[in-house]
């Protein structure tokens, strides 16, 4: 019996552990600058993350000291959580399944349309005061800055044939293509004489803190950045959802095993 439940100890310090690279997926998350502007998903993964830390280890006290109520606890709280992830993880998914990218003639790099992403992702951008908060947290990141900084941008040729723009870049850092500004560096285009009637092009400034942060195309930079950051996160999610529902099964294996134990030693100890 003994041995069973030093076996239940270990399977939920396992469990613990496998909190770990959920936490350090939430910390990575909160690095990036456009994760650290935008605050959706970051502080729900480390909040899992914690909470199956928490719980893991009250179930290894709870199985190394034979406390049954608090291993009782322990599979409760666990399956709970393990559900909550799994359902991140799947909604996650769910919300970054769109994406855009669409190609331009004579450029390298991709444009990107905010039409072309989930509706649910697109109203926490555009809830009330919420864009405003974004954009000027955008704007003091040297996402935009360090294009200046880069030799081979220095021509429009070089920037033209520039392939490594980030989604953030592309949006938010010059006028639209379509829009027929004239390039001097990076950040600074000259307006043509008849700008068009999107919004996005009369929205263009080349002022540092304004830049394109009020554009559309800016918006969606921003999504297909979360996108491509959040899918990286959800498949750490995945795997440790997988991982702690088996992890989960065999410490409910080896818990009825040791109660099953004590039921028969408990019985043997009567019948003598």
């Amino acid at each position: 019996m003994a041995l069973n439940y030093l076996a239940v100890a270990a399977i939920n310090l396992v469990a613990a552990l496998l909190s770990i690279p959920v936490i350090a997926a939430g910390i990575w998350l909160s690095t990036q600058p456009d994760n650290a502007c935008v605050q959706i998903l970051q502080w729900p993964v480390i909040a899992l993350g914690v909470a199956v830390l928490a719980v893991g280890l009250a179930g290894f006290v709870g199985a190394f000291w034979r406390l049954p109520w608090l291993l009782l606890a322990y599979l409760v709280a666990m399956l709970a959580l393990v559900l909550a992830l799994a359902c991140l993880a799947a909604f996650v998914f769910a919300v970054t399944a769109a994406s855009s990218g669409r190609p331009v003639p004579s450029r390298a790099f991709l444009e990107y349309d905010l039409d072309d992403y989930s509706g649910w992702l697109r109203a926490r951008l555009d809830a009330p005061g919420r864009w405003d908060r974004i954009k000027t947290c955008l704007a003091a990141t040297p996402t935009c800055s360090d294009l200046n900084q880069t030799a081979a941008y220095a021509t429009a040729q070089g920037f033209f044939t520039a392939a490594s723009l980030s989604p953030l870049q592309s949006g938010c850092c010059k006028p639209p293509t379509r829009c027929g500004y004239t390039f001097v560096t990076p950040t600074y285009w000259i307006s043509p004489i008849s700008p068009a009637a999107d919004p996005d092009c009369a929205a263009w400034s080349n002022e540092q803190a304004k830049f394109c942060y009020s554009c559309a195309s800016c918006k969606a930079g921003l999504l297909q950045n979360l996108r491509r950051e959040w899918r990286r996160a959800d498949l750490i999610l995945a795997v440790a959802a997988a991982a702690l529902l088996a992890v989960y099964a065999m410490g409910c294996y080896a818990f009825r095993t040791a109660k099953t134990d004590e039921l028969f030693r408990r019985y043997r100890q009567g019948y003598t």
